[in-house]
């Protein structure tokens, strides 16, 4: 199978999911995870149709994205791995969407480098659902808190919730506990879902699906 061929797998089996969770065709975006793969391997999938991509390192998406996003500019790029708060002036110049704001110090640095280039990335909140000490996240106790922070003490807007579940558990529960915290922070936006498990993120109400190695193959 091509990349293009994988591409079009993928896109058939969201339509497929939202119809069976008996949500709209195109109620869930596809993020094309292409961390690690350089642009000609990336240029095949823009030239199928695919806008939006998801990066997981800064400084590697520095290499490749700005040339790319001079050839389309109509691409969104989206930040999905952990942000240090030294790359927060690099990740408002190069990302639209930044999906793991997960504390203070990060809430901060973005919201003075906002105000300093006069740009606006959408964002979302990390939450860590399955409490591992490894990976980034803010608990889920206390995203609201951490929300409504965000909000009143430094006036971002903040229009999404992100999980990765644990690997090794039914990513389920995990949805559904991103769902409810999504209603009680009064957002609409559901970034999870990955290649094994984005179906079962579609059926618990994701708006966004971030699918790599089922799009670009094993890296």
């Amino acid at each position: 199978m091509s990349v293009e061929e994988r591409l079009q797998d993928v896109k058939a089996r969201i339509e497929k999911a939202e119809r069976q969770a008996r949500r709209p065709k195109g109620a869930v975006t596809l993020v094309a995870v292409s961390k690690t793969f350089d642009a000609e391997y990336i240029r095949p999938v823009i030239a199928a149709g695919q806008r939006v991509f998801g990066e997981n390192r800064v400084q590697e998406s520095q290499a490749k994205w700005p040339e790319l996003k001079t050839e389309r500019p109509d691409i969104e790029l989206h930040l999905i791995g952990p942000l240090q708060s030294n790359k927060a002036a690099d990740a408002v110049a190069l990302f639209d969407v930044i999906e793991t704001v997960d504390r203070d110090k990060i809430a901060r640095a973005l919201a003075d480098e906002m105000k300093k280039q006069g740009k606006a990335p959408k964002l979302y909140v990390q939450v860590n659902t399955g409490l591992e000490p490894q990976k980034a996240g803010i608990e889920p106790k206390q995203t609201k808190a951490f929300v409504d922070f965000c909000r009143r003490e430094l006036g971002l807007r903040i229009e999404g919730l992100m999980c990765i579940p644990p690997a090794e558990e039914n990513p389920g529960p995990h949805f559904a506990l991103l769902a409810k915290l999504a209603r009680e922070c009064g957002v609409e936006k559901l970034s999870m879902g990955m290649s094994g498990d984005f179906e079962t993120a579609i059926e618990f109400g994701a708006t966004s699906v971030r699918v790599g190695s089922a799009i670009f193959g094993a890296r």
